[in-house]
Protein backbone atom coordinates (compact mmCIF):
# COMPACT_ATOMS: atom_id res chain seq x y z
CA UNK A 1 0.00 0.00 0.00
CA UNK A 2 2.88 2.29 1.06
CA UNK A 3 4.80 1.75 -2.67
CA UNK A 4 1.12 2.46 -4.11
CA UNK A 5 0.60 5.66 -2.13
CA UNK A 6 4.02 7.00 -2.89
CA UNK A 7 3.54 6.10 -6.78
CA UNK A 8 0.00 7.83 -7.13
CA UNK A 9 1.77 11.12 -5.57
CA UNK A 10 4.28 10.76 -7.61
CA UNK A 11 2.02 10.87 -10.56
CA UNK A 12 -0.49 13.28 -9.58
CA UNK A 13 2.54 15.93 -9.26
CA UNK A 14 3.88 14.83 -12.69
CA UNK A 15 0.18 15.40 -14.02
CA UNK A 16 0.01 19.01 -11.96
CA UNK A 17 3.49 20.45 -13.49
CA UNK A 18 2.35 18.91 -17.21
CA UNK A 19 -0.61 20.53 -16.94
CA UNK A 20 0.49 24.06 -15.12
CA UNK A 21 3.39 24.31 -17.92
CA UNK A 22 2.69 23.61 -21.49
CA UNK A 23 4.25 20.96 -23.46
CA UNK A 24 7.08 22.61 -25.68
CA UNK A 25 7.27 21.38 -29.33
CA UNK A 26 10.32 19.06 -30.16
CA UNK A 27 11.38 18.41 -33.77
CA UNK A 28 12.80 20.08 -36.90
CA UNK A 29 10.30 23.03 -37.11
CA UNK A 30 10.11 23.45 -33.29
CA UNK A 31 11.34 27.00 -33.42
CA UNK A 32 8.86 28.31 -36.33
CA UNK A 33 6.39 29.34 -33.80
CA UNK A 34 8.46 29.83 -30.70
CA UNK A 35 8.09 32.36 -28.52
CA UNK A 36 12.08 32.92 -27.11
CA UNK A 37 12.69 34.60 -23.92
CA UNK A 38 15.48 36.81 -23.29
CA UNK A 39 17.18 36.85 -19.81
CA UNK A 40 19.96 39.02 -18.87
CA UNK A 41 21.88 37.05 -16.48
CA UNK A 42 23.31 40.03 -14.30
CA UNK A 43 19.93 41.18 -13.54
CA UNK A 44 17.54 38.62 -13.39
CA UNK A 45 17.98 36.45 -10.27
CA UNK A 46 21.08 36.37 -7.51
CA UNK A 47 21.40 32.80 -5.54
CA UNK A 48 24.05 34.06 -3.34
CA UNK A 49 23.52 37.79 -2.16
CA UNK A 50 26.45 39.31 -3.85
CA UNK A 51 23.94 41.77 -5.86
CA UNK A 52 24.88 40.14 -9.33
CA UNK A 53 22.29 37.30 -10.80
CA UNK A 54 23.66 33.77 -11.79
CA UNK A 55 23.53 30.93 -13.16
CA UNK A 56 22.07 29.13 -9.69
CA UNK A 57 19.53 32.19 -9.60
CA UNK A 58 18.33 31.37 -13.26
CA UNK A 59 17.60 28.09 -12.98
CA UNK A 60 15.68 28.71 -9.65
CA UNK A 61 13.25 30.66 -11.84
CA UNK A 62 12.49 28.38 -15.08
CA UNK A 63 9.65 27.60 -13.99
CA UNK A 64 8.54 31.34 -14.35
CA UNK A 65 9.95 31.03 -17.88
CA UNK A 66 8.43 28.10 -18.53
CA UNK A 67 5.06 29.17 -17.16
CA UNK A 68 4.94 32.01 -19.60
CA UNK A 69 4.54 29.85 -22.24
CA UNK A 70 8.30 30.31 -23.47
CA UNK A 71 9.84 27.61 -25.70
CA UNK A 72 13.06 28.52 -25.24
CA UNK A 73 15.83 31.53 -23.08
CA UNK A 74 18.38 32.99 -24.38
CA UNK A 75 20.84 34.08 -21.78
CA UNK A 76 23.63 37.31 -22.34
CA UNK A 77 27.11 36.31 -22.15
CA UNK A 78 28.18 33.91 -19.29
CA UNK A 79 31.38 33.84 -20.73
CA UNK A 80 35.36 34.63 -18.50
CA UNK A 81 35.28 38.34 -18.87
CA UNK A 82 36.84 40.95 -17.05
CA UNK A 83 33.20 42.76 -17.35
CA UNK A 84 34.21 46.26 -18.14
CA UNK A 85 31.51 45.47 -20.78
CA UNK A 86 29.11 42.98 -18.72
CA UNK A 87 30.80 39.81 -20.75
CA UNK A 88 30.56 41.36 -24.57
CA UNK A 89 34.33 41.18 -23.39
CA UNK A 90 35.38 37.51 -23.68
CA UNK A 91 38.42 36.34 -21.68
CA UNK A 92 37.68 33.04 -22.09
CA UNK A 93 34.85 31.53 -24.70
CA UNK A 94 34.69 28.20 -23.10
CA UNK A 95 34.11 28.87 -19.81
CA UNK A 96 31.59 30.59 -17.40
CA UNK A 97 32.60 34.19 -15.31
CA UNK A 98 33.06 33.26 -11.74
CA UNK A 99 30.43 36.44 -10.93
CA UNK A 100 27.69 33.51 -12.94
CA UNK A 101 29.27 29.97 -11.64
CA UNK A 102 30.70 27.23 -12.86
CA UNK A 103 30.31 25.22 -15.93
CA UNK A 104 28.29 22.42 -13.34
CA UNK A 105 26.23 25.32 -12.38
CA UNK A 106 25.28 25.48 -16.19
CA UNK A 107 24.93 22.10 -16.79
CA UNK A 108 22.51 21.68 -13.78
CA UNK A 109 20.68 24.96 -15.34
CA UNK A 110 20.21 22.97 -19.11
CA UNK A 111 19.21 19.85 -17.46
CA UNK A 112 16.30 21.57 -15.43
CA UNK A 113 15.42 23.81 -18.49
CA UNK A 114 15.44 20.48 -20.65
CA UNK A 115 13.17 18.98 -18.02
CA UNK A 116 11.03 21.81 -18.17
CA UNK A 117 10.49 21.73 -22.05
CA UNK A 118 12.65 24.66 -22.66
CA UNK A 119 15.86 25.29 -24.94
CA UNK A 120 18.48 27.01 -24.34
CA UNK A 121 20.09 29.60 -26.59
CA UNK A 122 23.58 31.16 -25.48
CA UNK A 123 24.92 34.28 -27.04
CA UNK A 124 27.94 33.76 -29.12
CA UNK A 125 29.97 37.12 -28.98
CA UNK A 126 32.60 36.65 -32.51
CA UNK A 127 33.36 40.01 -33.48
CA UNK A 128 35.88 40.84 -30.72
CA UNK A 129 37.26 39.50 -27.44
CA UNK A 130 38.81 41.06 -24.50
CA UNK A 131 42.27 42.11 -24.62
CA UNK A 132 42.67 40.07 -21.38
CA UNK A 133 42.29 36.86 -23.08
CA UNK A 134 45.13 34.41 -23.62
CA UNK A 135 44.77 34.68 -27.95
CA UNK A 136 45.04 38.86 -27.18
CA UNK A 137 48.35 38.61 -25.33
CA UNK A 138 50.13 36.13 -27.54
CA UNK A 139 49.00 38.10 -30.44
CA UNK A 140 50.69 41.11 -28.91
CA UNK A 141 54.21 38.75 -28.91
CA UNK A 142 53.87 37.83 -32.19
CA UNK A 143 53.43 33.72 -31.44
CA UNK A 144 51.98 32.16 -34.38
CA UNK A 145 48.95 31.22 -35.09
CA UNK A 146 47.86 34.09 -33.01
CA UNK A 147 49.72 36.77 -33.88
CA UNK A 148 47.06 36.92 -37.29
CA UNK A 149 43.78 36.09 -34.67
CA UNK A 150 43.83 39.95 -34.53
CA UNK A 151 43.83 43.08 -37.20
CA UNK A 152 46.79 44.63 -36.80
CA UNK A 153 47.98 47.74 -38.36
CA UNK A 154 51.22 49.80 -38.79
CA UNK A 155 51.14 53.52 -37.70
CA UNK A 156 50.56 56.34 -40.14
CA UNK A 157 53.25 58.84 -39.45
CA UNK A 158 52.16 62.18 -40.45
CA UNK A 159 54.60 65.22 -40.01
CA UNK A 160 56.81 62.65 -37.53
CA UNK A 161 53.56 62.43 -35.74
CA UNK A 162 52.19 58.97 -34.99
CA UNK A 163 48.57 57.65 -36.30
CA UNK A 164 45.70 55.84 -36.73
CA UNK A 165 45.91 54.14 -39.82
CA UNK A 166 43.07 55.42 -41.44
CA UNK A 167 39.90 57.51 -39.75
CA UNK A 168 37.48 54.38 -38.69
CA UNK A 169 35.58 55.39 -35.60
CA UNK A 170 34.28 52.92 -32.89
CA UNK A 171 31.04 52.40 -32.27
CA UNK A 172 31.51 53.66 -28.71
CA UNK A 173 33.09 57.07 -30.08
CA UNK A 174 36.41 57.97 -31.07
CA UNK A 175 39.42 56.18 -32.78
CA UNK A 176 38.73 52.40 -34.04
CA UNK A 177 42.76 51.77 -33.36
CA UNK A 178 44.98 51.22 -30.43
CA UNK A 179 48.18 51.93 -30.23
CA UNK A 180 50.08 48.72 -28.43
CA UNK A 181 53.56 49.58 -27.80
CA UNK A 182 55.12 45.86 -27.30
CA UNK A 183 53.75 45.13 -30.57
CA UNK A 184 54.29 48.49 -32.00
CA UNK A 185 51.07 48.62 -34.30
CA UNK A 186 47.74 49.55 -33.92
CA UNK A 187 45.11 46.96 -33.32
CA UNK A 188 41.36 47.63 -34.27
CA UNK A 189 38.50 48.01 -31.73
CA UNK A 190 34.91 48.74 -33.09
CA UNK A 191 33.89 48.71 -29.77
CA UNK A 192 35.40 49.48 -26.43
CA UNK A 193 39.14 49.96 -26.36
CA UNK A 194 39.42 46.65 -24.14
CA UNK A 195 37.58 44.51 -26.90
CA UNK A 196 39.52 44.24 -30.08
CA UNK A 197 38.38 42.72 -32.96
CA UNK A 198 39.06 39.08 -34.26
CA UNK A 199 40.62 38.72 -37.81
CA UNK A 200 38.25 36.07 -39.73
CA UNK A 201 40.71 36.25 -42.67
CA UNK A 202 42.57 34.11 -40.67
CA UNK A 203 41.50 30.69 -41.20
CA UNK A 204 43.29 29.15 -37.71
CA UNK A 205 40.94 32.07 -35.97
CA UNK A 206 38.17 30.88 -38.24
CA UNK A 207 38.53 27.01 -36.57
CA UNK A 208 38.78 28.38 -33.09
CA UNK A 209 35.65 29.85 -33.53
CA UNK A 210 34.06 26.61 -34.65
CA UNK A 211 35.97 24.85 -31.70
CA UNK A 212 33.86 27.19 -28.92
CA UNK A 213 30.63 26.42 -31.03
CA UNK A 214 30.98 22.75 -30.88
CA UNK A 215 32.10 23.12 -27.38
CA UNK A 216 28.79 24.34 -26.06
CA UNK A 217 26.63 21.94 -28.45
CA UNK A 218 28.31 19.54 -27.20
CA UNK A 219 26.84 20.61 -23.56
CA UNK A 220 23.33 19.98 -25.67
CA UNK A 221 22.93 23.84 -25.99
CA UNK A 222 19.98 24.55 -28.77
CA UNK A 223 21.48 27.37 -31.11
CA UNK A 224 23.18 30.89 -30.36
CA UNK A 225 22.46 34.14 -30.91
CA UNK A 226 25.05 35.53 -32.83
CA UNK A 227 26.33 39.44 -31.67
CA UNK A 228 27.36 42.21 -34.00
CA UNK A 229 27.79 39.92 -36.88
CA UNK A 230 27.69 42.90 -39.31
CA UNK A 231 30.94 43.67 -38.27
CA UNK A 232 32.93 40.84 -39.11
CA UNK A 233 35.09 41.46 -41.95
CA UNK A 234 36.67 44.65 -42.92
CA UNK A 235 37.71 46.20 -46.29
CA UNK A 236 41.58 44.80 -46.95
CA UNK A 237 42.79 48.06 -48.30
CA UNK A 238 41.91 50.05 -45.05
CA UNK A 239 40.47 53.26 -46.60
CA UNK A 240 39.30 56.13 -45.12
CA UNK A 241 35.72 55.99 -44.95
CA UNK A 242 33.64 59.08 -46.11
CA UNK A 243 32.18 61.22 -43.88
CA UNK A 244 28.17 61.93 -43.60
CA UNK A 245 26.79 65.38 -43.25
CA UNK A 246 25.58 65.11 -39.34
CA UNK A 247 25.76 68.49 -37.44
CA UNK A 248 24.59 67.54 -34.39
CA UNK A 249 27.22 64.72 -33.52
CA UNK A 250 30.46 65.04 -32.03
CA UNK A 251 33.31 64.44 -35.05
CA UNK A 252 34.46 61.85 -33.50
CA UNK A 253 31.01 60.34 -33.15
CA UNK A 254 29.83 56.83 -34.85
CA UNK A 255 27.56 58.48 -37.18
CA UNK A 256 29.04 60.57 -38.27
CA UNK A 257 31.20 58.12 -41.09
CA UNK A 258 29.35 55.79 -43.20
CA UNK A 259 30.53 52.53 -42.69
CA UNK A 260 31.21 50.83 -46.27
CA UNK A 261 34.42 49.64 -45.43
CA UNK A 262 33.48 48.34 -41.83
CA UNK A 263 29.97 46.91 -42.06
CA UNK A 264 27.93 44.08 -43.72
CA UNK A 265 30.73 42.81 -45.86
CA UNK A 266 29.95 39.82 -48.29
CA UNK A 267 32.21 37.85 -46.37
CA UNK A 268 30.42 37.40 -43.60
CA UNK A 269 27.81 35.35 -45.47
CA UNK A 270 30.45 32.58 -45.88
CA UNK A 271 31.29 32.74 -42.57
CA UNK A 272 27.89 31.80 -41.42
CA UNK A 273 27.31 29.29 -43.69
CA UNK A 274 30.07 27.51 -41.90
CA UNK A 275 28.22 27.95 -38.81
CA UNK A 276 25.69 26.81 -40.10
CA UNK A 277 27.18 23.55 -41.47
CA UNK A 278 28.25 22.78 -38.01
CA UNK A 279 25.01 23.29 -36.24
CA UNK A 280 23.18 20.98 -38.91
CA UNK A 281 25.75 18.18 -38.13
CA UNK A 282 25.06 18.55 -34.71
CA UNK A 283 21.20 18.59 -35.50
CA UNK A 284 21.25 15.58 -37.55
CA UNK A 285 19.64 12.99 -33.97
CA UNK A 286 18.42 15.87 -32.17
CA UNK A 287 15.83 18.83 -32.37
CA UNK A 288 17.57 21.58 -35.18
CA UNK A 289 19.77 23.89 -33.35
CA UNK A 290 19.22 27.25 -34.20
CA UNK A 291 21.15 30.63 -34.68
CA UNK A 292 19.79 34.17 -33.89
CA UNK A 293 21.35 37.01 -36.02
CA UNK A 294 21.58 40.28 -34.70
CA UNK A 295 21.61 41.83 -38.19
CA UNK A 296 20.28 45.71 -39.62
CA UNK A 297 20.68 45.18 -43.56
CA UNK A 298 19.62 43.29 -46.15
CA UNK A 299 17.47 39.76 -43.87
CA UNK A 300 16.48 37.89 -46.88
CA UNK A 301 20.81 37.00 -47.34
CA UNK A 302 20.88 36.28 -43.29
CA UNK A 303 17.96 33.85 -44.20
CA UNK A 304 19.80 32.01 -47.21
CA UNK A 305 23.06 32.11 -45.27
CA UNK A 306 21.39 30.12 -42.35
CA UNK A 307 20.13 32.18 -40.00
CA UNK A 308 17.01 30.70 -38.68
CA UNK A 309 15.87 34.22 -37.12
CA UNK A 310 17.33 37.40 -38.37
CA UNK A 311 16.46 39.61 -35.22
CA UNK A 312 13.67 42.08 -36.78
CA UNK A 313 13.77 45.41 -35.17
CA UNK A 314 11.25 47.58 -36.68
CA UNK A 315 9.77 47.79 -33.00
CA UNK A 316 12.59 48.84 -31.58
CA UNK A 317 14.39 51.08 -34.19
CA UNK A 318 11.62 52.23 -37.17
CA UNK A 319 8.65 52.54 -35.18
CA UNK A 320 7.97 54.43 -31.83
CA UNK A 321 5.10 56.11 -30.16
CA UNK A 322 4.62 58.85 -32.54
CA UNK A 323 4.41 56.30 -35.33
CA UNK A 324 0.55 55.85 -36.96
CA UNK A 325 -1.03 52.82 -37.57
CA UNK A 326 0.04 53.18 -41.34
CA UNK A 327 3.42 53.20 -40.21
CA UNK A 328 2.90 49.56 -38.40
CA UNK A 329 1.15 48.42 -41.53
CA UNK A 330 3.46 49.59 -44.09
CA UNK A 331 6.34 47.94 -42.34
CA UNK A 332 4.81 44.35 -41.13
CA UNK A 333 3.80 44.32 -44.64
CA UNK A 334 7.42 44.99 -45.77
CA UNK A 335 8.53 42.32 -43.93
CA UNK A 336 6.05 39.46 -44.47
CA UNK A 337 6.42 40.33 -48.11
CA UNK A 338 10.04 39.98 -48.46
CA UNK A 339 10.86 37.03 -46.70
CA UNK A 340 12.24 35.00 -49.25
CA UNK A 341 10.10 32.11 -50.51
CA UNK A 342 11.13 29.40 -48.50
CA UNK A 343 8.92 27.53 -46.17
CA UNK A 344 12.05 27.00 -43.53
CA UNK A 345 11.74 31.28 -43.71
CA UNK A 346 9.91 32.46 -40.81
CA UNK A 347 8.71 35.60 -39.66
CA UNK A 348 10.02 37.43 -36.39
CA UNK A 349 9.30 40.29 -33.87
CA UNK A 350 11.75 41.32 -31.37
CA UNK A 351 10.03 43.57 -28.40
CA UNK A 352 12.79 44.42 -26.62
CA UNK A 353 16.30 43.78 -25.22
CA UNK A 354 19.12 44.45 -23.05
CA UNK A 355 20.26 47.25 -25.70
CA UNK A 356 17.00 49.37 -25.67
CA UNK A 357 14.76 50.97 -23.86
CA UNK A 358 12.24 49.02 -22.44
CA UNK A 359 8.65 48.62 -24.22
CA UNK A 360 6.91 50.38 -21.46
CA UNK A 361 9.26 53.37 -22.06
CA UNK A 362 9.47 53.47 -25.23
CA UNK A 363 5.72 53.49 -26.27
CA UNK A 364 4.24 54.29 -22.88
CA UNK A 365 2.43 52.83 -19.65
CA UNK A 366 -0.91 52.26 -21.52
CA UNK A 367 1.01 50.58 -24.50
CA UNK A 368 3.14 48.31 -22.75
CA UNK A 369 0.87 45.29 -23.99
CA UNK A 370 0.73 46.37 -27.63
CA UNK A 371 4.11 45.03 -28.89
CA UNK A 372 3.61 41.77 -27.36
CA UNK A 373 0.25 41.31 -28.57
CA UNK A 374 2.06 42.20 -31.98
CA UNK A 375 4.60 39.97 -31.06
CA UNK A 376 2.23 36.84 -30.34
CA UNK A 377 -0.35 37.71 -33.23
CA UNK A 378 1.45 38.02 -36.00
CA UNK A 379 3.01 34.78 -37.33
CA UNK A 380 6.70 33.31 -36.60
CA UNK A 381 8.72 33.69 -33.68
CA UNK A 382 8.37 36.05 -30.74
CA UNK A 383 11.26 37.38 -28.85
CA UNK A 384 10.60 38.87 -25.62
CA UNK A 385 13.03 40.81 -23.11
CA UNK A 386 12.64 39.72 -19.64
CA UNK A 387 10.67 42.20 -17.36
CA UNK A 388 8.49 43.02 -20.50
CA UNK A 389 5.73 39.91 -19.02
CA UNK A 390 5.15 42.24 -16.34
CA UNK A 391 5.63 45.69 -18.15
CA UNK A 392 8.52 46.68 -16.10
CA UNK A 393 9.94 50.34 -17.24
CA UNK A 394 13.33 51.92 -17.03
CA UNK A 395 15.10 53.75 -14.21
CA UNK A 396 16.55 57.08 -14.66
CA UNK A 397 19.90 57.19 -13.43
CA UNK A 398 22.29 59.80 -12.76
CA UNK A 399 25.41 60.12 -14.54
CA UNK A 400 27.17 59.16 -11.52
CA UNK A 401 25.47 56.25 -10.88
CA UNK A 402 26.31 55.29 -14.99
CA UNK A 403 27.61 51.73 -15.16
CA UNK A 404 26.94 51.51 -18.68
CA UNK A 405 31.24 52.01 -20.52
CA UNK A 406 29.06 53.35 -23.37
CA UNK A 407 27.30 56.08 -21.09
CA UNK A 408 30.41 56.64 -19.14
CA UNK A 409 32.30 57.18 -22.27
CA UNK A 410 29.36 60.00 -23.99
CA UNK A 411 29.76 61.94 -20.78
CA UNK A 412 27.64 63.63 -18.38
CA UNK A 413 26.28 66.05 -20.83
CA UNK A 414 25.05 62.93 -23.41
CA UNK A 415 25.40 59.61 -21.21
CA UNK A 416 21.31 59.40 -21.21
CA UNK A 417 21.51 59.28 -25.18
CA UNK A 418 24.09 56.29 -25.04
CA UNK A 419 23.80 54.09 -21.63
CA UNK A 420 22.05 51.05 -21.19
CA UNK A 421 21.96 50.59 -17.93
CA UNK A 422 18.16 51.81 -17.35
CA UNK A 423 16.89 48.85 -19.19
CA UNK A 424 19.03 46.48 -17.48
CA UNK A 425 17.96 46.89 -14.00
CA UNK A 426 17.14 43.47 -11.65
CA UNK A 427 13.89 41.80 -12.51
CA UNK A 428 11.22 42.89 -10.20
CA UNK A 429 9.90 39.74 -8.33
CA UNK A 430 7.92 40.80 -5.30
CA UNK A 431 8.43 43.61 -3.24
CA UNK A 432 10.90 42.02 -0.69
CA UNK A 433 14.25 43.56 -0.14
CA UNK A 434 15.42 44.16 -3.92
CA UNK A 435 12.41 43.18 -4.91
CA UNK A 436 13.25 39.73 -4.70
CA UNK A 437 16.34 39.63 -7.07
CA UNK A 438 18.80 39.48 -4.00
CA UNK A 439 18.93 39.34 -0.20
CA UNK A 440 21.31 42.35 -0.50
CA UNK A 441 20.43 45.79 -0.15
CA UNK A 442 23.12 46.53 -2.95
CA UNK A 443 23.13 44.88 -6.64
CA UNK A 444 25.18 46.08 -9.02
CA UNK A 445 22.39 48.33 -10.61
CA UNK A 446 19.69 49.93 -8.40
CA UNK A 447 16.58 48.69 -8.18
CA UNK A 448 13.85 50.47 -9.70
CA UNK A 449 11.87 52.50 -7.09
CA UNK A 450 8.36 51.08 -8.28
CA UNK A 451 9.16 47.51 -7.69
CA UNK A 452 6.65 47.87 -4.00
CA UNK A 453 3.81 47.67 -6.72
CA UNK A 454 4.98 46.51 -9.97
CA UNK A 455 5.88 43.08 -9.64
CA UNK A 456 5.44 39.22 -10.69
CA UNK A 457 3.96 38.40 -7.14
CA UNK A 458 1.51 41.19 -7.47
CA UNK A 459 0.52 40.95 -10.79
CA UNK A 460 -0.04 36.92 -10.31
CA UNK A 461 -2.51 37.62 -7.87
CA UNK A 462 -4.10 40.62 -9.41
CA UNK A 463 -7.49 39.64 -12.31
CA UNK A 464 -5.61 42.02 -14.60
CA UNK A 465 -1.95 42.65 -15.15
CA UNK A 466 0.61 42.28 -17.76
CA UNK A 467 1.30 39.16 -16.77
CA UNK A 468 -1.77 37.52 -16.94
CA UNK A 469 -2.53 39.16 -20.27
CA UNK A 470 1.05 37.78 -21.39
CA UNK A 471 0.25 34.19 -20.27
CA UNK A 472 -3.36 34.78 -22.37
CA UNK A 473 -1.27 35.55 -25.43
CA UNK A 474 1.29 32.90 -25.37
CA UNK A 475 -1.63 29.81 -24.57
CA UNK A 476 -3.21 31.65 -28.12
CA UNK A 477 -0.09 31.25 -29.90
CA UNK A 478 -0.08 27.34 -29.68
CA UNK A 479 -3.36 27.45 -31.44
CA UNK A 480 -3.57 26.60 -35.03
CA UNK A 481 -5.04 29.83 -35.91
CA UNK A 482 -1.37 31.32 -34.75
CA UNK A 483 0.49 28.78 -35.80
CA UNK A 484 -0.89 27.68 -39.06
CA UNK A 485 -3.56 30.35 -40.44
CA UNK A 486 -3.34 33.40 -42.57
CA UNK A 487 -2.85 37.28 -41.84
CA UNK A 488 -4.04 40.28 -43.53
CA UNK A 489 -3.61 43.58 -42.09
CA UNK A 490 -6.21 46.36 -42.55
CA UNK A 491 -6.09 49.94 -41.51
CA UNK A 492 -9.74 50.33 -39.97
CA UNK A 493 -9.54 53.67 -39.73
CA UNK A 494 -6.63 56.66 -39.81
CA UNK A 495 -5.55 55.59 -36.27
CA UNK A 496 -7.17 52.31 -36.28
CA UNK A 497 -5.12 49.07 -36.99
CA UNK A 498 -6.54 45.37 -37.53
CA UNK A 499 -4.17 42.24 -37.41
CA UNK A 500 -6.76 39.39 -38.96
CA UNK A 501 -5.47 35.54 -38.47
CA UNK A 502 -8.10 33.07 -39.66
CA UNK A 503 -7.70 29.26 -39.98
CA UNK A 504 -11.21 27.57 -40.64
CA UNK A 505 -14.14 28.68 -38.66
CA UNK A 506 -11.04 30.30 -36.19
CA UNK A 507 -10.62 33.96 -36.40
CA UNK A 508 -8.37 36.40 -34.05
CA UNK A 509 -8.09 39.84 -34.40
CA UNK A 510 -6.28 42.38 -33.46
CA UNK A 511 -6.98 45.70 -33.40
CA UNK A 512 -5.26 48.67 -32.18
CA UNK A 513 -6.04 52.25 -31.18
CA UNK A 514 -2.73 54.97 -32.35
CA UNK A 515 -5.04 57.48 -30.66
CA UNK A 516 -4.83 59.35 -27.45
CA UNK A 517 -8.88 59.25 -27.26
CA UNK A 518 -11.66 56.66 -28.30
CA UNK A 519 -12.29 55.78 -31.43
CA UNK A 520 -15.23 53.90 -32.85
CA UNK A 521 -15.53 52.00 -35.76
CA UNK A 522 -17.18 49.28 -38.04
CA UNK A 523 -14.52 46.71 -37.70
CA UNK A 524 -17.05 43.82 -39.08
CA UNK A 525 -17.08 45.34 -42.79
CA UNK A 526 -13.32 46.85 -42.65
CA UNK A 527 -11.83 43.65 -41.74
CA UNK A 528 -14.22 41.24 -42.68
CA UNK A 529 -14.53 39.38 -39.51
CA UNK A 530 -17.60 38.44 -37.73
CA UNK A 531 -20.52 40.47 -36.48
CA UNK A 532 -20.21 39.12 -32.82
CA UNK A 533 -16.67 38.17 -30.83
CA UNK A 534 -15.07 37.58 -27.58
CA UNK A 535 -12.38 40.10 -25.66
CA UNK A 536 -9.45 37.29 -25.60
CA UNK A 537 -7.16 39.87 -24.10
CA UNK A 538 -6.95 43.01 -23.65
CA UNK A 539 -4.12 45.87 -22.60
CA UNK A 540 -3.92 46.61 -18.92
CA UNK A 541 -6.03 49.90 -18.77
CA UNK A 542 -8.52 49.36 -21.91
CA UNK A 543 -11.60 48.39 -18.74
CA UNK A 544 -12.60 46.11 -21.90
CA UNK A 545 -13.01 42.62 -19.79
CA UNK A 546 -11.89 38.70 -21.15
CA UNK A 547 -14.57 36.97 -21.74
CA UNK A 548 -17.41 39.67 -22.91
CA UNK A 549 -18.65 39.81 -26.69
CA UNK A 550 -18.36 42.75 -28.90
CA UNK A 551 -20.36 44.14 -31.23
CA UNK A 552 -17.80 44.51 -34.34
CA UNK A 553 -19.88 46.47 -36.27
CA UNK A 554 -19.44 49.02 -34.10
CA UNK A 555 -16.57 48.65 -31.65
CA UNK A 556 -15.02 51.07 -29.65
CA UNK A 557 -11.61 51.12 -28.36
CA UNK A 558 -10.60 53.64 -25.45
CA UNK A 559 -7.41 55.64 -26.25
CA UNK A 560 -4.24 53.95 -26.69
CA UNK A 561 -6.01 50.88 -25.90
CA UNK A 562 -5.38 47.46 -28.11
CA UNK A 563 -7.57 44.10 -27.92
CA UNK A 564 -7.55 40.77 -29.39
CA UNK A 565 -10.89 38.93 -29.90
CA UNK A 566 -11.41 35.60 -31.44
CA UNK A 567 -14.57 33.06 -31.97
CA UNK A 568 -16.00 31.14 -29.23
CA UNK A 569 -14.00 27.92 -30.22
CA UNK A 570 -10.66 29.86 -28.98
CA UNK A 571 -11.73 31.05 -25.66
Amino acid sequence: MFRLYIFITALTTLIALTTSISIKKTGKNWYKNSLVYHVYPRSFKDSNGDGIGDLNGITSKLEHIADIGADALWLSPIYTSPQFDFGYDVANYTDVDKDYGTLADFDKLVARAKFLGLKVILDFVPNHSSHEHEWFKKSVQRIKPYDEYYIWRDAKIVNGIRKPPNNWLSVVRGSAWEWNEARKQYYLHQFNIPQADLNYRSAALQQEMKNVLNFWLNRDVDGFRIDTISHLFEDVRFLDEPRRNISDSPEDDYETLDHIYTRNLLEIYDVLKSWRKLADNHSKTADTKIILTEADTDFAMYYESGSNVPFNFMFILDLNNKSSAADFKRLIDRWMNNIPDNPAYVANWVVGNHDNHRAAFRFGEKRADQLSMLATVLPGVSVIYNGDEIGMHDRNFTYEETKDPIGCIAGPNRYHLKSRDPERTPFQWDNSTSAGFSASNRTWLPVNSNYGTLNLAVQRITAVSHYKVFKSLSRLKRRPVIEQGSLQTVLVTENMLGIIRRHGASVVALVINFADTSVTADARTWMNIPEQLIVYASSVHSKLLAGSRIDTTRITIPGSASVVLTTADLV
